[in-house]
């Protein structure tokens, strides 16, 4: 997972300015740059898309909070690599949340969604409460998603291979994962920083990652500049850390005055912010080709007063079909396919 392109124009621009001029705190990508130091980092701020997604389920409160953790880490591990069609980031678990999934389409429209067992929910509240570990998804990893794996998938479509990487959930929390896996099979030096939190009742996330820019080996060594890299690396770790939640989620600080903040011993460079934008892909088309490829059986168990129903899992909107005219347009379909010349 790697390819960058910092060919977006830079942004020079007062404060002050940018709200006159169209600029945005959140439900961004912001890429950076670290130039003394040869850092390469995005910044994500997801507000309103994201407590768009949330209201669209009435999740627990544990289940918003991992939700919202993937769609911000799918964000950031997407906006890192160059790809035209779909990006999805989803996790298997045999814990009370078997379920995580959020996709990025190149052009920046995001969905997300989770399935959970509520009994098995409640009593992992409960086990949690008991120890009086404050109830979040972080640090909580095992007890709510268990034991399994976390995908990160490209999916351009065509003729391009599919390109996906697994690895172990591993660690207490989802970035815990994602910086196991670049360390096990991209060998690259990721560090992650997220945040998610309610604000005034809205949902709100926050991260930011950062990485070396790759690099031949043999210069490196030649120069003698692997200990000085370990020293940038480490300082800059420090720096990320320090950032709080309060400093992430703040509707107030912009992301260029955190990265400045943060990284202003470092030259931090910022570039033109990506919209990110709630859509789903759900369409009557894509329900009416999933009961198609279903039994005539399950069909009928699905009908319910002469009325078949489909809910979306990402957006929750409901697709209600006459279960006659779906059966007689099924037929047709069949038929039409059955003419079809060999």
């Amino acid at each position: 997972m790697d390819g960058d392109d910092y060919n977006d124009a830079e942004q020079h621009i007062e404060p002050d300015k940018q709200a006159s001029l169209g600029y945005f705190n959140d439900n961004l990508v912001k890429p950076f740059i670290l130039e003394a130091s040869n850092f390469r980092g995005r910044a994500v701020r997801m507000g309103s898309e994201l407590d768009d997604i949330l209201s669209a389920h009435d999740y627990p409160r544990p289940v918003a909070h991992l939700v919202a953790e993937t769609l911000t880490l799918a964000l950031l591990l997407s906006s890192m690599i160059k790809y035209e069609g779909i990006f999805t980031l989803q996790t298997q678990g045999d814990g009370p949340i078997s379920m995580l999934v959020a996709d990025v389409t190149s052009d920046g429209k995001v969905r997300a969604c989770a399935s959970y067992n509520e009994e098995r929910l409640e009593i992992a509240r409960q086990q949690l409460s008991a120890m009086k570990s404050v109830e979040s998804s972080q640090n909580h990893l095992a007890q709510y998603l268990g034991k399994g794996y976390i995908a990160f998938t490209v999916d351009q479509g065509g003729a391009h291979e599919r390109y996906q990487g697994v690895v172990d959930l591993h660690g207490a929390s989802l970035v815990d994962c994602a910086q196991h896996y670049f360390t096990q099979s991209e060998q690259i030096s990721t560090g992650i920083k997220m945040a998610v939190g309610q604000r005034d009742g809205e949902w709100r996330s926050a991260g930011i990652m950062l990485q070396k820019m790759p690099e031949d080996e043999t210069v490196r060594f030649q120069s003698n500049q692997v200990d000085l890299d370990e020293d940038d690396w480490r300082r800059c770790m420090i720096f990320m850390e320090s950032c709080t939640e309060e400093e992430l989620l703040d509707p107030k600080l912009s992301p260029n005055d955190l990265l400045t903040r943060l990284f202003h011993e470092e030259g931090v460079r910022v570039f033109e912010p990506k919209a990110v934008i709630k859509e789903c892909r759900c369409s009557d088309e894509r329900v009416f080709s999933v009961l198609s490829m279903m039994s005539l059986d399950d069909r009928e168990y699905m009908e319910n007063a002469g009325k078949i129903s489909m809910k979306c899992e990402f957006c929750s909107h409901e697709y209600v079909f006459d279960a006659a005219e779906l059966e007689q347009k099924i037929k047709d379909m069949q038929n039409d396919s059955n003419k079809e010349p060999h």
